[in-house]
């Protein structure tokens, strides 16, 4: 199964677009690679020190600015027609949601044989690799979310 199916499935199991959406904005991860990891059953130091270099750039390049623009538009903005400010968060959601397919799918073409992680011990990893903290307790939350 490809990566953003998989991701698909996966985010749409109880518990993991929050668990997701925690360690995102209140730890700084980068969900697409803490996912990719569990995916890929990543083990390997220096393959996930590749992954987090290209999460990086591309969540500076892409990901962040979408982001912060559909933010933006999220309360009203006097002048502007509610509906068509909506619509166009809508068409910026997209854009963001296929920025995130972009990322998954560089990450999936670096995949090799899958590396046996567990998916606990891949979050672990991914989250060490891409440097910032996240708590033990977030990184379970995802991974019992994830089965």
């Amino acid at each position: 199964m490809s990566l953003w199916d998989w991701t698909l499935q996966a985010y749409a199991r109880p518990g993991a677009p929050e668990a997701c959406l925690t360690l995102q904005d209140e730890f700084g991860q980068n969900t697409s690679l803490l996912l990719w990891a569990v995916w890929a059953e990543a083990a390997d130091p220096a393959l996930l020190a590749r992954a987090a270099d290209v999460a990086r750039r591309w969540e500076a390049l892409a990901l962040v600015p979408i982001r912060d623009v559909r933010r933006a538009l999220k309360p009203a903005f006097d002048g502007v027609d509610d509906g068509e400010r909506e619509g166009l968060r809508d068409d910026v959601k997209a854009v963001e949601l296929r920025a995130e397919r972009v990322l998954m799918e560089a990450l999936e073409a670096m995949t090799g044989d899958q590396g046996g992680a567990h998916a606990l011990a891949a979050l672990e990893a991914a989250a060490a690799a891409w440097g910032k903290p996240a708590p033990a307790n977030a990184l379970a939350a995802l991974a019992a979310a994830l089965g």
